[in-house]
Order: C-alpha cells, then structure tokens, then sequence
C-alpha cells in the first residue's frame, strides 16, 4: 500500500507506550481497534482501485449490486439505506451518481405514491457483473487470507457488531 514500508509497526509501538501510560489491559484493545481501522483504510483502498475504472466507488458498487441481488431489480430509497447501513443522505447521494451514470433510474412505487424506487437498468446490471468479477479477483481486498482466517474474521466482526446492536441476530 504504501511506497515506503515503515520498518515497524506503529500500532505494536503504540500498544507498547499505551501499556506504559494507561492500563496494559486496555492497551490490547486499543491496538485492536486501531488495526481495525487501518485494515479498513487497506481494503477499501484496494477495493476502490478495481471499481475506478468502472467508474464506481465503492459505495455506488455496494448500492447497485444490492438493486441487482433484489428480486425486481428495485428497492424503496429508505430499504436501501437501511440494507447499506447509511443515512438516507448518502443513498440519495448515490444514486444521484448512479443515475447520472444511467445505470440506475428513480421510478415510482407501484401502490405507494409516497415512496419511489430505485431500479437497475440493464447497463447497472451489466457493468454490477463485470465490477463484481473484478472485486471477486482480488477476494475484495483480503486474498492475503485464507478460509480459515476469514471466517474467523467475520466471526469475530460480527461478535463486535451483535454485542452493539447493530442487528439482531437469529434464534
């Protein structure tokens, strides 16, 4: 990622003076949250640099593929933030960007005069599939780790993600 490798880690450093300033206990979690948020810095980094030249970011990519997974190729503006996790500010902004791509169009909802629709166009569709084959070969910026890792990873994440209320899970 970066030009010039550090030939340290600057979390361990920091975890070490954290342990020498503060609680060591607490000096665990702060390197874990930092590393979170740097490896969150790397893969969208590298994310965001196979959409580029499909024209997305990756919150556009994320907003047209999930109107590509429905089952009418369109969702109520308010069901995408909430599937995206994002205020309904930024699902606007998106697909403010993807229609002015033409590969999203707002359409009203059918039995509902007060809502409107996003919905895929073929071109959306087109270019999702052609994205998200190039997501998929770079295993969206973690092919460093294998099955194991990842899904210990996701366990983990989502351990965090229960604990805060993030979702409620099943059973």
């Amino acid at each position: 990622m970066s030009a010039h490798p550090l030939q340290f880690d600057p979390i361990d450093e920091a975890r070490s003076q954290w342990a020498k300033r503060w609680e060591v206990e607490a000096s665990d979690a702060m390197a874990a949250a930092t590393s979170i948020m740097r490896a969150q810095q790397v893969v969208l980094a590298a994310v965001d640099g196979v959409l580029r030249p499909f024209g997305l970011t990756f919150a556009r990519y994320e907003g047209l593929v999930l109107l590509s997974f429905s089952r009418q190729g369109s969702l109520p503006l308010g069901k995408m933030g909430d599937r995206l996790m994002i205020h309904p500010t930024s699902v606007t902004n998106i697909i403010d960007r993807l229609e002015a791509q033409g590969l999203v169009r707002r359409v009203p909802h059918p039995t509902d005069g007060r809502t409107t629709l996003a919905e895929v166009t073929a071109e959306g569709r087109a270019l999702a599939t052609r994205a998200t084959r190039a997501v998929n070969e770079i295993a969206l910026g973690l092919g460093m780790l294998d099955d194991r890792d990842l899904q210990d990873l996701f366990r983990i994440i989502r351990k965090i993600r229960v604990h805060i209320g993030d979702f409620t899970p099943e059973g």
